[in-house]
């Protein structure tokens, strides 16, 4: 089998005749039950110092306007301690602010808040409640909510990591990014104490955090990147973006001079969507601007490039005919590029190969 059929095979972002549904297509179809593809949705996870860290991003929140999408709070605590982190966010907002019941639909311009001792998951936009079956000092709650928040709400996935001690939050981080979403941490230097900048820190150093700013910062720039990623897409930013203008195609060129990688194959619709996100991040509205700003920018270059790669090693992984060592070990063979004669010569070039698992 030619290499290019393999990789059609394998990417869901390759374009083919009839290749497999595009991650648009799912979006388009996900389940609308209590509006739930309409708005964003925003999860927040924090732990020890968790207190202060939400009462500061609420205390962040325009008090006069309806933000437009949903906030769900997840808190580590102790199985016997009662939450007081719904009296607190009702003095910083007119927002409904609910203890979650299992089942609750979850609805624009309200508050969700984990009861203690649950996990909890979304599931065609509602919250659903699970019991804790891990030993305490082993749960993940923030991770659990994350990686079913990216599952459910995909490109609308927002997720917040807060202050908290250890790591949780990392991979559902991963998972947002891997479906489009945008993913913010707080600032180290802000949290309560040094003792509870881990979960940040893990967070930021996957380095697929789009902010990192002081919690009470964070709704400001969350409403302005909602405004342009969502509010405009159909009238002012699509009129930007046709899907195979040459702006698209001078991004591909910047990406491929600085990566290596050739994205101009891949289904557009895809390619387009991952650079309408980091257009939202940084506010640019027209694609032109954001070419010019691609070749300014080197870092943002690998931004965009990471974007892009993370998605693609999602769908992989995702694939029932593959595990995701031998997956994402194929995506490395897929796009790394080719090593030459002289690369061989003059360095130690290690050479990765890959295989899918036999259906049978």
């Amino acid at each position: 089998m030619a290499a290019r059929e393999v990789a059609q095979k394998a990417n869901p972002l390759a374009e083919s005749p009839s290749g497999p549904e595009a991650p648009a297509d799912k979006e388009a179809g996900m389940a609308s039950t209590a509006d739930s593809s309409a708005f964003p949705v925003v999860g927040i996870g924090a732990s020890a110092g968790g207190l202060a860290a939400f009462e500061a991003f609420f205390s962040g929140m325009p008090a006069a306007a309806d933000p437009g999408m949903a906030f769900v709070l997840v808190q580590h605590l102790a199985p016997d301690h009662s939450s007081i982190l719904a009296e607190l966010i009702r003095r910083y907002t007119c927002m409904q602010v609910f203890e979650v019941e299992d089942g609750m639909a979850v609805k624009p311009n309200c508050a969700y808040i984990i009861p203690t001792n649950r996990d909890m998951a979304f599931l065609n936009g509602t919250l659903q409640l699970l019991d804790s079956s891990a030993p305490r000092g082993q749960r993940l709650p923030v991770d659990f909510l994350f990686r079913s928040l990216a599952d459910d709400q995909r490109e609308r996935a927002i997720g917040v990591v807060l202050s908290g001690t250890g790591s949780d939050g990392t991979r559902g981080v991963r998972r947002i990014k891997g479906e489009g979403g945008m993913v913010m941490a707080q600032a180290p230097e802000s949290t309560e104490s040094t003792e509870f900048d881990g979960m940040p820190r893990s967070a930021i150093a996957t380095g697929l955090v789009d902010f990192i700013l002081p919690a009470a910062e964070m709704p400001a720039q969350i409403m302005a990147y909602v405004a342009q990623a969502f509010g405009r897409r159909s009238a002012s930013t699509q009129a930007h973006m046709p899907t195979s203008g040459s702006a698209l195609k001078k991004i591909f060129v910047v990406l491929r001079t600085q990566t290596g990688h050739d994205f101009s194959q891949y289904k557009p619709s895809t390619i387009q969507r991952r650079i309408e996100r980091r257009m939202a991040v940084h506010r640019i509205a027209a694609m032109d601007d954001d070419v010019r700003y691609l070749q300014q920018t080197s870092s943002e270059v690998e931004a965009l490039f990471s974007d892009m790669l993370i998605g693609v090693t999602n769908s992989a992984t995702s694939s029932a005919t593959r595990t995701p060592y031998t997956s994402l070990i194929g995506w490395h063979a897929i796009l790394r590029p080719r090593p030459t004669a002289a690369s061989f010569a003059s360095t130690k070039a290690s050479v990765t190969c890959w295989f899918s698992r036999s259906k049978t």
